[in-house]
Order: structure tokens, then C-alpha cells, then sequence
């Protein structure tokens, strides 16, 4: 029976890195991805361009991503703008260009499947893949057992940088769950192959955290246990887990501490919804930005229209976002009679759920989704 061999892809910062493509310039510098149009940098009559910066920064945006450089200086994705502003004052900030971002991700995923083409997709910049059966895969090349699979990975990173110009990381182990992990140990453009024999040495010294699945409740539990690294999870009895976290849960903690994970790839799933939202750049009022928020709303439509025709699907119930200066989230939904795709439909029927809200307070992020989804 073949070694089973699954790699995990993950593209290396990746808006930002895509960013770089279109502004050379800025290599090594530290760039913060996150602004809106008014960050649009502009080109000057030389040719070269003018960029803001965070420098002064005013406003409720996150950072979407930014590069190696802006993390140096604590910057990281979900942060504040006006945090991150006040942590790289110099560094560069652009408006994030979602249309690009999706086209790179369809090159990068083409370019995998010219080698590998069993893979899950798991969002715009990463991947799961299967090579286990791939010809090449089980080759051992002089003394290196592994020296097959990791010339099929290299190969896998090489064509995704001859059709993207991108780098990516890649973990190659027999499981998901150590994929994911290793694809982090040799960031950027590292590649990791590891096996079970790897795990007390590569793994077990790394913090619970770095499995996928354990979040900062679950960390701050075993935190309490004396509990901080995945070596000292592995040493805890099941017993003890199972009592602490439950029948579930306490198994799960001591397989993924071992290693253990036999999930399958999911090659294929279908879409439960499509949606758009967008956050101010300031709280905006039903009333007094009516017009404002009219074509906000109208824009947003048209983007999950779009991306309904483009994948070939329409849906029966259409939905709104609303999050109120006070931080409150209200969501209303309606359900049409036959699915529908076109943004004439779906403008009628969100209309229809802004109706059912109470409008008094000013909003700061408005979205639109459509769901019960069908092929069309």
C-alpha cells in the first residue's frame, strides 16, 4: 500500500505579495494592504508613483495583510489600521484589489493541477493536495526516502511561480493536520517534508496553539493545566483530556498531539452562499447618507450577482448585513419563490429586509448575501 502523502499550499502574503508584482518598487519595505480608493497610489509624470502611508491615518479600517517587513513592526491582519499606524507610521498603505486577488488565486490553483490534480480548496490562497498516487510520489532519490514527494512538491512550487510570479510555502506529511503545520516552519517560500518519525522533533516543541482547531479558549484551558506546548499536550493522559474537554474533543486534543489524522481531502463541495460586505470608512446614517448608502448597497449587489453568474449559481434567499455604530449585528433574511442570479432581483429583495430594520442608529458595515444555493 502506497505511503499516503498530502501537502498543504499556502500562498505567501499573498495580497501583498500580489501588490509587489504591480509595485516592484516597494520590495523589502513594509506595506500594509487595507486602505480604500483615496490610498489608490498615484503616478506621477516620471513614471514612478506617490503612496500614502499610515502616517496620520484616520479611520475604522483593519489591515487585510501585510508584508514580512510591516511584520516586523507587530502589523498583522485584523489589527486596527489606526494601531497599526501608530506601530509603522512610515510604512506603505494601499487599497485592497479583491478582483486581482481572485484572478491570481484561479492562476496559482491551475498551475497545482497541471501537477497534482486532487486538491481542497480552502479559501483565496491556500490549498490541501494530494500526491499519494501522483507518479513520483513514493520514489526514494539516493538516501532520501522522501526524495520523490519532495521533488513532485518543488515542482508543484516552481510551475505556481512560472504562471504567477508568487511564492508559496508547502507542508508535505501523511496527514492534513501535520501539513498545515509544517507549510508554517519554513516561511516564505519554505518546503517542509516530514513524516511520523519527524513529529516528537519538528512538532512537539511548537505551542498548542499551532495546531489547527485549538483557539485561544481551548489554549488558555490547557494553559491552566500547565499545558503550552504540543509536546506536553502528547505527554497528557487521555484520561485527564477526555475529563477536561470531554469525550470528543479530549480524543481529538490527543490524536492531533500524536500526529493522528485520517480525514480525506474534499475535492469537491458545494457553496452554501455568496455575499459581500464592505466596513466604513465613517458611521454612516440611513437618512442623512441615504444616497451614500444607495450606492454602496447597489455595489455590493452587483459584486454577489457577478459572482453568482460567473460560478454558475442562483439562490432562493437573499439577505442583509448591518453592523451599528454600537458594535450591534443584525441580519434579516427573505426567501424568494425561485432562485435567482441577476442584481435586479436581489437589490428587490434586500430592500425588502432593510425594511424589517430599525434604521436609527448609524451603521458602519453593510452586507448582502444570497443562500440556499443551486446549480444553474
Amino acid at each position: 500500500m502506497p505511503r499516503r502523502w498530502i501537502a498543504h499550499l499556502d500562498m505567501d502574503a499573498f495580497y501583498a505579495s500580489v501588490e509587489l508584482l504591480r509595485y516592484p518598487e516597494l520590495a523589502g519595505l513594509p506595506v500594509v494592504i487595507g486602505g480604500g480608493r483615496r490610498h489608490q497610489p498615484e503616478r506621477l509624470a516620471d513614471g514612478t508613483h506617490r503612496f500614502a502611508t499610515l502616517a496620520g491615518y484616520a479611520g475604522r479600517g483593519v489591515v487585510t495583510t501585510a508584508t514580512y517587513p510591516a511584520r516586523d513592526h507587530g502589523i498583522h491582519s485584523g489589527m486596527g489600521l489606526m494601531k497599526a499606524a501608530a506601530l509603522a507610521p512610515q510604512a506603505v498603505l494601499l487599497p485592497t484589489d479583491f478582483e486581482r486577488y481572485r484572478q491570481l488565486s484561479r492562476a496559482f490553483k491551475a498551475a497545482v493541477a497541471e501537477v497534482a490534480p486532487l486538491i481542497e480548496d480552502r479559501g483565496i490562497d491556500e490549498i490541501y493536495i494530494d500526491l499519494t498516487e501522483v507518479p513520483g510520489a513514493q520514489d526514494a532519490i539516493g538516501f532520501d526516502a522522501c526524495g520523490g514527494v519532495r521533488a513532485l512538491a518543488q515542482e508543484i512550487r516552481n510551475n505556481v511561480r512560472r504562471r504567477t510570479g508568487l511564492t508559496c510555502s508547502v507542508g508535505v506529511t501523511p496527514n492534513k493536520l501535520l501539513s498545515k503545520i509544517a507549510s508554517e516552519l519554513d516561511k516564505p517560500d519554505g518546503l517542509t517534508v516530514l513524516t511520523e518519525a519527524d513529529v516528537p522533533s519538528r512538532i512537539w516543541p511548537l505551542p498548542v496553539r499551532r495546531i489547527n482547531g485549538i483557539g485561544p479558549k481551548a489554549g488558555a484551558r490547557l494553559a491552566a493545566m500547565g499545558i503550552a506546548t504540543i509536546g506536553q499536550l502528547a505527554a497528557t493522559e487521555r484520561a485527564v483530556l477526555v475529563a477536561a474537554f470531554g469525550r470528543a474533543s479530549g480524543h481529538w486534543l490527543h490524536d492531533a498531539a500524536h500526529g493522528r489524522d485520517d480525514r480525506p481531502l474534499q475535492t469537491h463541495s458545494e457553496p452554501v452562499s455568496m455575499s459581500r460586505e464592505t466596513t466604513f470608512e465613517r458611521d454612516l446614517h440611513a437618512v442623512r447618507d441615504r444616497a451614500e448608502l444607495t450606492a454602496l448597497l447597489d455595489e455590493l449587489v452587483r459584486r454577489v450577482a457577478t459572482d453568482l453568474q460567473r460560478k454558475g449559481y442562483a439562490g432562493r434567499t437573499v439577505g442583509i448585513k448591518l453592523r451599528f455604530d454600537d458594535f450591534r449585528t443584525v441580519t434579516r433574511d427573505h426567501t424568494l419563490p425561485e432562485p435567482v442570479a441577476d442584481a435586479p432581483a436581489i437589490r428587490h429583495a434586500a430592500g425588502q429586509c432593510l425594511r424589517r430594520v430599525d434604521l436609527t442608529r448609524r451603521l458602519r458595515l453593510l452586507g448582502v448575501r444570497v443562500g440556499a444555493l443551486v446549480r444553474v
